[in-house]
């Protein structure tokens, strides 16, 4: 493959906040297709959404999380799925912030180390065939659950441990177009 060289350029004023607003404790950033910049953040404003220029649109998600963990934007472009990981929920939104889906009870999580699901949540990615959803189940279960997108679970693999099929704390988790699933392990190095 051939090297290519980047140059990148910080641009410090480049979100332009509310006056008062600061980012805290940012956890995931995704573009849509028309370029708008969705920051999720442990903050006030759980999301908070720019144009490309840094332009501030909107912010929601108030009141509704707990604890933000990821933020992945669906296939088709039209929602965003978030992670929650101490709600132990997924939820699907549209790009207005719209409450479309809730997979998992909020506030009420799997034992720990019990295999189902959820406990801690951290990540989803989305099956390129089919469109089912991959759930990383980290903190408290070393899992990596599969669900349709209405919600109906199909399927768990992993348990704690280090050997081959075993997870420590499987936090992130993506595909590739042949469907392949790949898991970003923590604490297994």
């Amino acid at each position: 493959m051939p090297q290519q060289s980047f140059t990148y350029t910080e641009q410090f004023d480049w979100p332009q906040l509310p006056v008062g607003w600061s980012f805290h404790e940012v956890v995931d950033v995704v573009v849509d297709r028309q370029d708008r910049v969705y920051v999720f953040t442990r903050g006030e404003h759980p999301m908070i959404v720019f144009a490309q220029d840094g332009t501030f649109l909107a912010s929601w998600g108030e009141g509704i999380f707990t604890r933000p963990h990821g933020l992945t934007l669906a296939p088709d472009g039209n929602s965003l799925w978030c992670t929650d990981d101490e709600a132990h929920a997924i939820y699907q939104f549209s790009l207005d912030g719209e409450l479309l889906t809730t997979i998992g009870t909020p506030g009420q999580g799997a034992p720990a180390h019990s295999g189902q699901p959820f406990n801690k949540p951290t990540k989803i990615a989305f099956d390129p065939q089919s469109g089912d959803l991959y759930i990383s189940d980290g903190y408290g279960n070393a899992r990596i659950h599969k669900f349709t997108v209405d919600g109906r679970h199909l399927f768990s693999w992993g348990d704690f441990g280090v050997e081959a099929g075993q997870f420590n704390l499987p936090h992130s988790v993506c595909t590739d177009a042949q469907g392949r699933v790949y898991v970003a392990d923590r604490e297994n190095h």
